[in-house]
């Protein structure tokens, strides 16, 4: 999967309380230890246009869009980042890891909010220009454990009922069957430093930097 010309682009997904924002952070740290230059990001935000996006789309106030407004604002986010942040990072051979990406649309939106899939997918090409992840890293927890993980206040996403999570959990195990990135699921439950190790040595193996022992 190398290739000399590019560098590579990782997104990490997972229901709330999964730990993908800890794990990301770890594991950009831990290449670049290794040597490799990396640029992290978040998704929304990550730029000022998406970091004023993010702070609608989080918001707590009475301010509530619809879903398909929701679904809109997301991706109007991840096209500023592509643009702005993930195209040249990767152009000057960058590794860009994302805490998030079109994954979670379609899972959030679609899988557990219920809008049509085709639709969410048909605007995440014209928002991102066709680039998927060369590689995704999906957490999966349990969700009852995942809520309990969650501090407060909790943003407007997380204070969704117990029943909208449990389909976000199941839609993520059930999107990635047709995701067109590749995906490796880890489980989330473990200790941070045991996740961190299976993450790294997966993530090594996929970047050629060394082999799985």
């Amino acid at each position: 999967m190398s290739s000399p010309r590019r560098g590579w682009f990782l997104a990490f997904e997972g229901p709330d309380g999964s730990g993908k924002t800890t794990q990301s952070s770890l594991l950009a740290n831990l290449l670049r230890e290794s040597g490799q230059e990396v640029i992290s990001c978040r998704d929304p935000g990550g730029t000022a246009v998406g970091d004023r996006i993010r702070s609608l789309l989080l918001d707590r106030s009475s301010l509530i869009p619809c879903l398909r407004t929701e679904m809109l604002l997301y991706m109007a986010s991840r096209a500023q980042l592509v643009d702005e942040v993930i195209r040249p990072s990767m152009e000057r051979g960058c590794i860009v890891i994302s805490d998030r990406y079109l994954l979670s649309n379609l899972v959030y939106q679609g899988y557990a909010g219920g809008l049509d899939l085709e639709e969410i997918a048909a605007v995440g090409r014209t928002a991102t220009g066709g680039l998927m992840p060369d590689l995704t890293i999906l957490i999966d927890i349990a969700t009852e454990l995942g809520r309990s993980r969650i501090g407060t206040p909790r943003d407007r996403m997380e204070e969704r009922p117990e029943e909208y999570h449990q389909r976000v959990r199941d839609g993520f195990l059930k999107a990635i069957e047709t995701y067109s990135s590749p995906t490796i699921v880890f489980d989330g439950s473990g200790p941070t430093h045991q996740v961190e190790q299976r993450i790294f040595k997966e993530v090594s193996h996929v970047l050629g930097l060394h082999s799985r022992s």
